[in-house]
């Protein structure tokens, strides 16, 4: 058997040729290079999440924390590498912006699947993955599946807790719409949390993982906002506005809404 190295086992050679940037600018390949770090972490993330979605289902909440905790600390990272893309200044992204076409992360397969799996539905999005059957099929798989919030919730339902039935069972493609009964019940947690300790443990590392993406998002805004302005985004979205949108989103709402009522 060939002993294993270092650069064998991390595939090295094939990682280090794959980013082939169109133009001859200097920055092209920092743009290229931190997306593609971002879609490494998200496949971890991913992973971890997946994890968790089988520990949760099964009630093993307390073995489910570690990986929920690495994924709000994987949006750290994705996070900070906003601040290594904020050097690139405008007069440098116009000068290979051209080459970048249609292209968008707007198109993240995986920032979507992640978004599904949170419990952020939204089947409109599937269109983008048209050439790639793989990727539409892992996003409809999510889609279509329970979310991390409703697996959350129908934990706290084994529990012992009354909700209703359409935070139960229900069209798990559908959004997410907040529920007071669902309010009220993981309130009854935060009101006893020696009590409920491992679901108490649990939404606050669901609020954790909500609250870096909500930090990630707010990044995001800003970074963009330094480098292009007001212009519309490659993708065809309008840029700015369209990523301000989404800071309000919450993957979790309940669990952010009950703390008024403490």
């Amino acid at each position: 058997m060939t002993d294993m190295t270092y650069a064998r086992y991390l595939a090295l050679d094939d990682i280090l040729a794959a980013q082939h940037p169109v133009s001859d600018e200097h920055d092209e390949l920092l743009f290229i290079i931190i997306h593609q770090t971002k879609e490494l972490w998200l496949k971890q993330a991913l992973s971890e999440v997946e994890l968790a979605l089988e520990l949760i289902r099964t009630d093993k909440l307390i073995e489910a924390y570690k990986s929920l905790a690495r994924v709000s600390r994987i949006q750290a990272v994705m996070t900070l590498a906003w601040d290594v893309l904020a050097t690139m200044t405008p007069a440098d992204y116009t000068t290979f912006r051209p080459v970048l076409g249609s292209s968008s992360g707007f198109q993240s397969d995986q920032f979507r699947t992640m978004e599904f799996r949170l419990g952020l539905k939204q089947a409109d999005h599937l269109k983008y993955q048209a050439d790639r059957p793989h990727a539409r099929e892992a996003m409809e798989r999510a889609l279509e599946q329970p979310s991390l919030w409703d697996e959350a919730n129908r934990a706290l339902a084994r529990a012992g807790f009354t909700l209703p039935a359409e935070a139960l069972e229900r069209d798990w493609a559908a959004p997410y719409e907040p529920s007071p009964e669902v309010e009220a019940a993981w309130l009854e947690v935060y009101r006893d949390t020696h009590r409920y300790w491992e679901l108490y443990q649990l939404a606050e590392k669901l609020v954790d993982i909500d609250d870096a993406l909500a930090t990630w998002r707010h990044k995001h805004v800003l970074t963009v906002s330094r480098i292009i302005g007001g212009k519309r985004g490659t993708g065809g979205t309008t840029g700015v506005p369209y990523l301000q949108s989404t800071l309000s989103k919450r993957a979790f709402p309940e669990l952010w809404s009950l703390r008024t009522c403490l």
